[in-house]
């Protein structure tokens, strides 16, 4: 039974789990200002239940459920409206974003006698880039969701020229980057900043996206900072001289993989793997012979500290901290949830033909996805270790496509024409 008011509501957990992972990572709360921070995002996010449960129509509620989910804040149920095009695009993208499947039909109210789109829609800005935003989320076979998207994504571009920068602005990042190719948090900056104009003047909801964003990005900072001394006790960049020394950019990749913030632990300990990914790739293609890499694929086969015995000096000291960064995040994965993952650890790493050849193993995609399923240790078993460490197409198809965006952006960027990319 729905409790008779949202005081009744179990509290939010983001500050307990906030102070939590202060204390397993050291970082004690010990400033006022950070207790301050958990205290008014407790008090501003019982406010906003308040107020979506006392919402005068479910317009409203629909337009704070897409601020709360835009700015990666979950703490809402979806709620129904079909008066316009906004609305009901609205509802239909949120339902989508959510696991639900309601009907594309809902949109058939918009079209004309000839079955096209009604001209009349185009005075509508903010419904049509709504109705861009849900035909984003449409599967194959639905129609009329490609007619939209033709539609509003055309109108889009041809009302670019008749907008001030602001809105042009808004309009190119809703076409370039619609809300499911992209990450929240992210992106929760300049949606705080235009956020009267996209959400109205609404006091709740505006100051607890505010305090959600200043504890995550503290959060964040914090979790940069153990990083970043993480890698330079390490040292690989004093001993490889040719290796990349990019922490910052390795552990947005964990953000990108991550973003709950009750995943800060997890986060930390991925960006390791991914830093060794990035220095394997230079050694791979940069600082390397084929034999010397036959030599290394086999010592990780081998899996012993003797085995880099026969190996070139720099390649010894690569081999020497992904032995002691996989037996440390092992150690933890078994300490944490029961099971040793080495094995799946060490059979991750290409062999040094088959890296050669194959631009989707190169990715280093099946590696992550690897660390993610023991760090987060939800359903591991006998068969889904089998299977993950058989590389599924669950792995190997956003490998593909991971490879083909970068291989696409590599071209552009050295103005190649597209018969050149590599596949």
């Amino acid at each position: 039974m729905a409790p008779e008011t949202m005081e009744e509501q179990e509290p939010n957990n983001m500050s307990a789990f906030f102070m939590s992972v202060a204390h397993d990572h050291g970082m004690a709360l010990k400033s006022s200002e950070d207790y301050m921070f958990l205290t008014l995002y407790q008090e501003k996010l019982k406010k906003l239940k308040v107020a979506l449960w006392n919402a005068r129509d479910s317009s409203e509620c629909l337009i704070m459920i897409d601020g709360l989910q835009r700015l990666a804040i979950d703490e809402s149920d979806g709620v129904y409206d079909d008066n316009d095009l906004y609305y009901v695009s609205l509802r239909f993208r949120l339902l989508r974003q959510n696991g639900y499947h309601p009907s594309a039909d809902v949109f058939n109210k918009f079209k004309d006698e000839k079955e096209t789109f009604k001209l009349s829609l185009r005075e509508d800005l903010r419904g049509i880039m709504e109705l861009f935003e849900a035909s984003e989320l449409r599967i194959e076979g639905e129609i009329i969701l490609d007619e939209a998207s033709v539609f509003a994504s055309k109108h889009l571009n041809d009302v670019l020229k008749h907008v001030g920068e602001d809105e042009a602005r808004v309009i190119r990042d809703t076409l370039n980057h619609p809300f499911n190719k992209s990450l929240a948090r992210f992106k929760a900056k300049p949606y705080i900043k235009n956020f009267e104009r996209d959400y109205g003047t609404n006091d709740i909801l505006q100051e607890l996206v505010k305090v959600d964003f200043n504890i995550v990005q503290t959060l964040h900072q914090k979790e940069l900072l153990e990083v970043s001394m993480w890698w330079k006790d390490l040292g690989l960049t004093q001993e490889l001289k040719f290796a990349r020394n990019q922490p910052v950019k390795w552990y947005l990749w964990s953000i990108a993989a991550l973003s709950d913030p009750r995943y800060s632990k997890e986060r930390i300990e991925l960006t390791k793997p991914i830093s060794l990914i990035y220095i394997m790739d230079d050694i791979f293609d940069v600082h390397r012979t084929f034999d010397e890499l036959v030599l290394f694929t086999e010592a990780i086969n081998m899996w012993d500290l003797s085995a880099m015995e026969k190996l070139p000096h720099y390649m010894k000291v690569f081999y020497k901290v992904i032995y002691d960064i996989t037996d440390d995040i092992s150690s933890k994965v078994f300490e944490e949830h029961g099971c040793n993952p080495s094995d799946s650890f060490r059979k991750a790493v290409p062999e040094a033909e088959e890296y050669l050849k194959n631009g989707v193993i190169s990715t280093g995609v099946h590696v992550v996805f690897v660390h993610i399923f023991f760090l987060l240790g939800q359903g591991i078993t006998k068969e889904s270790v089998d299977l993950i460490d058989n590389i599924p197409g669950l792995v190997t198809y956003p490998a593909t496509i991971l490879r083909l965006w970068d291989d696409l952006g590599s071209a552009m960027d050295e103005k190649q024409d597209d018969t050149m990319v590599h596949t």
